[in-house]
């Protein structure tokens, strides 16, 4: 005896099907894979093919909800409304809770609209999806940047500072930290023959970082400081 399958698609129904299905699938792969350029570029975890792929995927599984579903089923955002929960669980994993901060909401929150404009392109809202990736990829790009230049905005740089004198380099940079408040988080501290080199990093505006930088300049046992964005910041 052969199981028989509850829903069946003749070859003619399946190609009929795939022809409203395939623009509705390269408008997700493409409105994610504009997302997922920024984030690229932006060297992050969820990039340019993970963009793509879960835009496609929510897509598909919007279209599959009303064709599995059947004539008969009233109800056909059962297999749609799971995404949201998915997506829930995706978007934690790429969560990362420190000791003092918290990296990967900005990333977590693509992943969440991105889906949602998935769904858009398996509904066949185009225009729709086209203005919700149009305002995401602008939130990203642009408004992060206004906010890393504004000054009420804090944002994390790492600081590498390198000296001769280790404990006359320590106390220089301590004096600079409690003259601001700032509590010195040491990343990394090794000493390369009579060289030392300590990194930190600290979290102010704008203004304040550059303060900071010139005052850790002209200390006398700082031979080199450099400062730098931090790559895990959103």
């Amino acid at each position: 005896m052969i199981a028989t399958l509850p829903i069946h698609f003749s070859t003619f129904e399946q190609v009929l099907f795939s022809q409203g299905t395939t623009t509705r699938l390269l408008m997700a792969c493409a409105m994610g894979g504009i997302v997922g350029m920024e984030r690229e570029w932006r060297h992050k975890a969820s990039g340019l093919r993970t963009n793509m792929l879960l835009c496609m995927g929510c897509a598909f599984f919007t279209v599959l909800s009303g064709v599995l579903a059947g004539p008969g089923v009233t109800d056909k955002s059962r297999v749609a409304s799971n995404i949201v929960q998915g997506i829930g669980f995706l978007g934690a994993g790429l969560i990362l809770h420190t000791r003092n901060r918290t990296l990967g909401m900005t990333s977590a929150a693509t992943v969440f609209v991105v889906a949602s404009i998935g769904m858009a392109c398996g509904a066949g809202l185009y225009i729709e999806a086209l203005l919700a990736t149009l305002i995401v990829f602008f939130a990203l790009r642009f408004i992060g940047l206004l906010e890393s230049r504004s000054k009420w905005k804090s944002y994390v740089m790492v600081y590498e500072v390198r000296g001769s004198d280790e404990t006359t380099m320590f106390a220089d940079i301590l004096t600079v930290l409690d003259r601001w408040h700032i509590r010195l988080n040491i990343a990394e501290r090794d000493t390369v023959g009579a060289l030392s080199r300590v990194t930190f990093t600290v979290s102010t505006s704008s203004a304040r970082h550059k303060e900071l930088l010139a005052q850790l300049i002209a200390c006398d046992a700082t031979d080199k400081v450099t400062a730098f964005r931090d790559d895990q910041e959103d």
